[in-house]
């Protein structure tokens, strides 16, 4: 794909295996060996940094085909901080637990400087869908 440049590849990598190795030492092990039950969220949270923690490996080998995952990572802290830090910190109401993990989402700044936008547009945005149906017969599309 000569449409991004080595180095903005490189620059990809280099997020994912960041993230990657920091959920590997952050999260994994209390994956791994957690000597209580989680709480629901507590559970649903934990897994869901493992899995992001593993895409992001793949994403170290496959940078491009894995933008998605740093696009849902970059929108879903996005939307967090709108919807929740804003108005909390607007209002006064901001507290110590949201201002901690607001501060572990700022690292998020790296994603869209890695971020290869021009190819992203013309990736996600310019370029036509998956079909939605089956092909039409072979006899019609010369039609």
């Amino acid at each position: 794909m000569n449409e991004v440049s080595l180095v903005r590849l490189y620059m990809l990598r280099a997020v994912y295996l960041i993230i990657a190795v920091g959920l590997g030492l952050v999260v994994w092990p209390g994956v791994l060996h957690h000597d209580k039950p989680w709480s629901l969220m507590g559970g649903v949270v934990n897994c869901m940094l493992a899995a992001f923690g593993l895409l992001c490996a793949v994403g170290v080998r496959y940078p491009l085909q894995m933008l998605p995952v740093l696009l849902w990572e970059l929108t879903w802290k996005i939307i967090w901080t709108l919807v929740v830090v804003l108005p909390a910190w607007r209002s006064g109401t901001l507290d110590a637990d949201t201002m901690e993990i607001f501060a572990q989402c700022v690292v998020v700044v790296i994603i869209p400087i890695a971020m290869p936008w021009a190819y992203v547009f013309k990736k996600y945005l310019r370029q036509s869908g998956d079909r939605w149906s089956r092909a039409a017969p072979a006899s019609r599309q010369g039609a």
